[in-house]
C-alpha cells in the first residue's frame, strides 16, 4: 500500500486533503477527502463496453450521507439508512450537472460515481465538498474525461466572500451559491440571493471560480503522480459516407422548418420527423434497419445545425420570436373553490396550475437528515405527469428532476414570505403543459397562488430561463429570452433567473459549450432582467396587491406570548389543560419555548373558537390583582367559609364573615354549594404565604347606619408567661415509674425454632 495525498489551503487557512490507495481499491477510481472532521469517499466504475445500441452517457451519481458520521442512529422502525432524502437526490444532482458534459460525446459505457459521507462533525458543509471528491477520483481513475473539476459553496457574509462556509456562517449570507467548473470555464451555478443585483452575482461567480481554480490544479498533481494512463475505447462506429449523404439531403429540408416560425410544438415535431422518415424510405429496405441507429444520430446532428445557423444567421428562433422577446402570457387567479389560494400561468406552451394551503404549526415539515433537524414551514412541490407533453406513460412517483425543479422555484419565492407569518404554507404546482422553462413558470403561478390567498409577501417573484447559441467557429452568439425545450436541448446554455422588481432571489445555469465569458453572462444577465420585469408587470396586472383577507376556509391563526413560568400551567401535567382548552374551545393550541417566554399559537374556523382558547390561556396566566373581580366556583366548604377557584388553579378563602353585610351563623345557612359560581373581590394578598382572601359582601351595598362589630382584642403574647407559671407552681412531679435494673427483668424467651432447648422441650 502507497497512498499519494495532496493538500488544499483555502483562504481562511481551512485546509483540504485528498489521498488515494488506501480505501476501496477495487474501484477503477478512490479518493478519500478530509476536511477538518468530515470526511468523503468517492469511486467511479465504469463498464469497459458501452451496451448494445446506447448512444447517450449512461452515468448515474448518488450521494450518500450515513447516520454514523455524525454519531446518530437512522430515525423508523428498521434503523438503518433508506432511500435518498430530497438533500441527498440535490447534491447527486449538483454534481452529475457538471461531470456528464464533460465526458467524449463518444463514451457510452455504463459509469457510476459514489460518493458517501462517512464522518462529520455538523460544522464544515459536505454537499460543497462532493463535486471535488467524485472528479477526483475520476482523475485517478483511467476513465477518459475533459476536467477535472470542482465545485465549491461561494456565500457573502457581512459584506466578504467566504468560500465552502460553515453551517452558521451559511445562515448569515445574503448570497449563497454552488459553483462549478473546470479550471477554464464555469459549467453550472445554482442558489439562492436576497434580492442582490445582477453585477453582484457575477462578483460571487468570480470569487468562487478563483477558488476552483486551485483546485483543479492539485487534481492534475495527483493524476501526474500516478502516472495516469486514460483507457482506449470504441463505442461507436460512423459510417462517413452515410453522414454526409445524410446532411445533404436532409438539411435545407430541416433549416426551412427551423425558418417556418410555427409557434405549434407538435406540428414542428411531426414535421422534423418526416424528414427522417423520408430519408429512411430512401435506403433499400435490406439495409433500413442496420443504418437506422446511424441515421437518427447524423439527423440530429443535422436538425441541431439547421436550427443554430436559423438563429444565428437569420435571427429566427423555432416559434418566430425574436431573440429577447417572450411568449403570450395570460394568468387567473382564483382558478379554483377549493383552495386557500390558486392561479394558473400560462405562456406559450408552458402551464403551471398553482396551488396554495395554508396550515397551523401542526402542519410542519419535519427535518430528520443526518446533519439537518428541524422543522419547515414553507414547502413548494412540482410534479410534471407525462401528459403535459404529450406522452403516453404512467406517472411513477416523484422523480429527481421533479425535486430539483421544485427546489429552486422553493429558493425563489422563500424570502418574500412576510416575517413571522403564522402558517404553515404548501404551494403546489402541476405543470399541465410543458414546452420550456416549467421550474420558472411555477415561480410564477406560485406568486400568483401565494397573493390570491392573502399572503402578505413583501414582493411578487418572477422567472425566466435564457438560452445561448454560440459559433463553435467564431466569436458570434445569440442569447433567447424564455427559451424553448427544443432551444435548451440543442442550445449551449441554461440559465434561469428569478427576483423581484429590485433584485434576483434564485439562479439555475447549466453550460454545455466551453468559453463563455463574462461578459456574455452580463448580457444574459441584464436580458434576462428585462424579461423578468415584463411578466413581473402582467402579474401586477392579474392581481396588483394580495388579497386584504384570507379567504373563509382559511383557518384563523392567532399568536400571542406568555412568560416562560406559566408554560407548564398552560400546558398541565400530562397535557390535561391544554387538551381541555382544545376540546372545550374547539381550537388548536401549540406552545413553543422560547428564551425567557412561550411562543402560543391559536388557530380554528372561526373568531368565536379562538378567542374562547385565548380567554382561557389568560385565565391561566393571569396574575391576581387585589382590588379585582372575579367569577369563580365553589371548591369546597368548611365551617369557618368556603374555598373559591377564582382563577384557574388558584384558590382563595371566602371567610364566613365575608359573605354578606348580615350576620350569617354558620354556612349552612348560607346555602353556598360546592360547585356554585360566586362573584368575588380580591381583598389580600398574604405577601409572606402568597394566600388570598376574598370577600362578597365587598361587592353589595354597605347597609345605611351599618356599624362594624368590634373584634375582642387579642391579649399580646408575654414571652416569659412560661417561665413565670413555672415559678407559680410548685416542682414538677415526675409520674414516670423507676428505670429497672437488667437485672430484675425477666429472661427474654427465645422463639427461634431451631433453639435446641425448646426442641427438647416439646
Amino acid at each position: 500500500m502507497n497512498p499519494i495525498k495532496k493538500t488544499i489551503v483555502l483562504a481562511d487557512g481551512r485546509e483540504i486533503t485528498l489521498e488515494t490507495g488506501k480505501l476501496a481499491k477495487q474501484a477503477d477510481g478512490a479518493v478519500e477527502l478530509r476536511m477538518g472532521n468530515t470526511m468523503l469517499l468517492a469511486t467511479v466504475v465504469s463498464a469497459k463496453e458501452a451496451g448494445e445500441g446506447v448512444d447517450f452517457m449512461p452515468l448515474q451519481v448518488e450521494y450518500k450521507e450515513k447516520f454514523s458520521a455524525a454519531g446518530r442512529f437512522p430515525g423508523g422502525f428498521q434503523k438503518r439508512e433508506g432511500r435518498a432524502s430530497d438533500y441527498e437526490i440535490l447534491t447527486a444532482r449538483l454534481v452529475d450537472r457538471v461531470l456528464r458534459p464533460l465526458f467524449p460525446e463518444n463514451y457510452h459505457a455504463d459509469t457510476f460515481v459514489n460518493i458517501i459521507m462517512f464522518s462529520s462533525d455538523g460544522v464544515d458543509m459536505p454537499d460543497a465538498l462532493a463535486g471535488l471528491a467524485a472528479s477526483a477520483a475520476i482523475a485517478v481513475s483511467d476513465i477518459p474525461f475533459h476536467g477535472p473539476i470542482s465545485e465549491v459553496r461561494v456565500a457573502r457574509v457581512d459584506g466578504q466572500f467566504v468560500i465552502n462556509p460553515t453551517f452558521e456562517q451559511c445562515e448569515k449570507a445574503d448570497i449563497e451559491l454552488m459553483v462549478g467548473a473546470t479550471y477554464d470555464n464555469i459549467m453550472m451555478v445554482e442558489g439562492e440571493m436576497d434580492e442582490v443585483s445582477e453585477a453582484e452575482l457575477l462578483d460571487a461567480l468570480k470569487a468562487a471560480h478563483e477558488a476552483i481554480k486551485a483546485q483543479c490544479l492539485v487534481q492534475e498533481e495527483l493524476a501526474k503522480e500516478l502516472a495516469i494512463v486514460k483507457r482506449e475505447y470504441c463505442h461507436e462506429v460512423n459510417d462517413e459516407e452515410l453522414r454526409k449523404d445524410v446532411h445533404d439531403k436532409c438539411y435545407d429540408k430541416a433549416y426551412a422548418i427551423a425558418k417556418a416560425g410555427c409557434a405549434d410544438k407538435h406540428w414542428r415535431n411531426d414535421s422534423f420527423s418526416k424528414i427522417e422518415e423520408d430519408y429512411l424510405e430512401s435506403i433499400p429496405e435490406e439495409e433500413r434497419e442496420e443504418k437506422a441507429p446511424l441515421v437518427a444520430r447524423y439527423y440530429h446532428d443535422v436538425e441541431k445545425e439547421a436550427v443554430r445557423r436559423c438563429i444565428l444567421d437569420e435571427g429566427i428562433r423555432l416559434d418566430g420570436r425574436k431573440t429577447n422577446e417572450i411568449r403570450p402570457i395570460w394568468c387567473e387567479v382564483d382558478y379554483l373553490p377549493g383552495p386557500h389560494g390558486s392561479a394558473v400561468f400560462t405562456r406559450g406552451e408552458t402551464q403551471s396550475l398553482a396551488t396554495v394551503t395554508l396550515g397551523t404549526k401542526l402542519d410542519e415539515k419535519i427535518l430528520d437528515d443526518v446533519l439537518n433537524q428541524g422543522k419547515e414551514r414553507f414547502l413548494l412541490h412540482y410534479n410534471f405527469p407525462p401528459f403535459s407533453t404529450g406522452e403516453a406513460k404512467a406517472q411513477r412517483g416523484v422523480g429527481r428532476r421533479e425535486i430539483g425543479h421544485g427546489n429552486l422555484a422553493h429558493r425563489a419565492l422563500k424570502r418574500m414570505l412576510p416575517d413571522n407569518f403564522p402558517y404553515s404554507c404548501r404551494v403546489v404546482s402541476d405543470i399541465l403543459e410543458s414546452n420550456g422553462s416549467s421550474s420558472m413558470a411555477t415561480v410564477c403561478a406560485g406568486t400568483l397562488a401565494l397573493l390570491d390567498a392573502g399572503v402578505q409577501m413583501k414582493k411578487p417573484v418572477a422567472g425566466v430561463a435564457m438560452g445561448l447559441i454560440t459559433d463553435y467557429d467564431s466569436d458570434k452568439y445569440a442569447i433567447l429570452s424564455d427559451i424553448l425545450g427544443d432551444e435548451d436541448h440543442l442550445g449551449d446554455m441554461d440559465f434561469k433567473v428569478t427576483g423581484t422588481v429590485d433584485g434576483i432571489t434564485a439562479t439555475q445555469m447549466d453550460i454545455k459549450c466551453d468559453g463563455l465569458s463574462y461578459e456574455v453572462l452580463a448580457k444574459a444577465l441584464n436580458q434576462a432582467k428585462e424579461g423578468r420585469l415584463h411578466i413581473l408587470n402582467i402579474i401586477n396586472e392579474t392581481i396588483p396587491a394580495p388579497r386584504e383577507d384570507y379567504k373563509p376556509n382559511v383557518p384563523r391563526i392567532v399568536s400571542m406570548q406568555i412568560p416562560k413560568e406559566f408554560i407548564g400551567a398552560v400546558i398541565g401535567q400530562g397535557g390535561k389543560v391544554i387538551q381541555g382548552i382544545q376540546e372545550q374551545s374547539g381550537a388548536v393550541v401549540t406552545i413553543e419555548e422560547e428564551g425567557d417566554h412561550g411562543n402560543i399559537e391559536v388557530s380554528a374556523p372561526n373568531k368565536q373558537a379562538i378567542d374562547m382558547a385565548i380567554d382561557m390561556i389568560n385565565a391561566i396566566t393571569a396574575v391576581p390583582e387585589e382590588g379585582e373581580t372575579y367569577t369563580g366556583k365553589v371548591s369546597s366548604i368548611l365551617e369557618f367559609g368556603a374555598f373559591v377557584e377564582f382563577m384557574p388553579g388558584r384558590d382563595g378563602l371566602l371567610h364566613i364573615s365575608e359573605l354578606s353585610w348580615d350576620r350569617v351563623e354558620s354556612m349552612e345557612q348560607s346555602g353556598l354549594k360546592v360547585g356554585d359560581t360566586v362573584t368575588v373581590k380580591l381583598i389580600e394578598i398574604d405577601k409572606k404565604t402568597g394566600k388570598f382572601r376574598l370577600s362578597m359582601r365587598a361587592l353589595q351595598p354597605k347597609p345605611e347606619g351599618y356599624t362594624e362589630r368590634e373584634r375582642a382584642p387579642r391579649a399580646p403574647r408575654d414571652n416569659n408567661r412560661d417561665s413565670r407559671r413555672d415559678n407559680d407552681r410548685g416542682p414538677r412531679r415526675d409520674h414516670r415509674a423507676p428505670r429497672r435494673d437488667n437485672n430484675d427483668r425477666a429472661p427474654r424467651k427465645n422463639f427461634n425454632n431451631n433453639n435446641e432447648e425448646n426442641n427438647n422441650n416439646e
